[in-house]
């Protein structure tokens, strides 16, 4: 199997157990997201430590040994991305399962089960890009949309899609149902690794808000801003977010 086969299968799994966690209806709320979290958790980075013992591991569920960062190659995974909406019964919530090497996003999967279909989005098959409408659409956090975003959006003439998890919002733009996720509130690299992945695989311009780029397995996993957009507007947002100080 390969990485990229392993990621997606992963996502995949442990997809259908948050929905079969949900389903029993034994915990809501609060108690459901932390299920959630800890039952995703532990098959994701049993499954990871017996498929490939060599790598390193980095989770937002597990206390993080930085041993990671002498290794090559390190699996940075978010169980359940976005718990708040999970526990809230929505379907805008992701699980990420993603793959670094020498410190960038190589491989990478997001499932999407909250949604009908249950899908899984995988570096290793990109589609091709639907035509974008006139104005772009800006997913934006649905609770603490970013500053920066409102003001790049209204400099475009865009729209706002509030939208829940990172994973939600950036696969949005994947599938074409919005052309630019562009955050500033506070990331860490669970929450993007495996979205950039899969981003820069559908052709994808993926960066800092600054253009700078992506770096993963860093001892500090603190990576607060990303742009996840179109590449034919990338330019136009970068400048307008540096008009926007």
């Amino acid at each position: 199997m390969t990485d990229a086969e392993l990621a997606a299968h992963l996502a995949e799994i442990a997809g259908r157990m948050l929905i079969e966690v949900r389903a029993a209806q034994v915990f809501e709320g609060r108690a459901l997201g932390d299920t959630g979290d800890a039952t995703a958790n532990t098959f994701l980075c049993h499954a990871i430590r017996h498929a490939r013992p060599e790598d390193g591991l980095l989770s937002e569920e597990e206390n993080d040994d930085t041993v990671r960062c002498a290794l090559s190659r390190v699996w940075i995974i978010d169980p359940v991305d976005g718990t708040r909406e999970f526990g809230e019964q929505r379907s805008d919530w992701a699980v990420h399962v993603a793959l670094a090497v020498d410190g960038k996003a190589a491989v990478g999967a997001v499932a999407l089960p909250g949604l009908e279909s249950g899908i899984v989005l995988r570096s290793d098959r990109p589609a091709p890009m639907p035509e974008a409408p006139r104005r772009p659409r800006f997913v934006v956090s649905r609770s603490r949309p970013a500053k920066e975003a409102e003001d790049v959006c209204k400099a475009m003439d865009g729209e706002l899609v509030p939208m829940g998890s990172a994973g939600a919002k950036a696969m949005a733009v994947v599938r074409g149902q919005a052309e630019v996720y562009l955050h500033s509130g506070g990331q860490y690299e669970w929450d993007s690794c495996a979205p950039v992945a899969v981003a820069a695989a559908h052709g994808l311009h993926c960066s800092r808000i600054d253009g700078a780029p992506l770096r993963y397995n860093r001892a500090d996993p603190y990576l607060p801003d990303l742009l996840i957009c179109r590449p034919e507007l990338a330019e136009e947002v970068l400048s307008a977010v540096r008009q926007a100080g």
